[in-house]
């Protein structure tokens, strides 16, 4: 079974209270449902039409795993905290086969 990334990218933060309650929350939901936080913050680098987005890389061990962390009770609950609080962009890959 391949592993599934979690890629979360931010357009822009309004509340950054909303964002914080958000993380207080969201670390502990993604680390229970099996989640590992590979990065996240600010690009060191952008090249091409890369954007100085925040941003958040979290490795799963399946695709069903990262879904089913995004739809967790504990996961749904950050979510609600965040409300209104950011735009974003999140998306589950499969990792390539080696």
């Amino acid at each position: 079974m391949a592993k599934a990334y979690w890629v979360a990218t931010y357009r822009s933060v309004s509340n950054p209270d909303a964002l914080a309650a958000y993380a207080t929350l969201s670390g502990p939901a993604i680390v229970a449902a099996g989640g590992r936080i590979l990065a996240r913050g600010l690009p060191v680098h952008t090249y091409e039409a890369g954007l100085a987005q925040r941003t958040v890389v979290i490795e799963f061990d399946s695709v069903a795993q990262a879904q089913a962390a995004h739809d967790s009770p504990a996961y749904q609950e950050a979510l609600a905290a965040l409300a209104g609080g950011a735009e974003r962009d999140i998306r589950i890959v499969e990792a390539a086969a080696s």
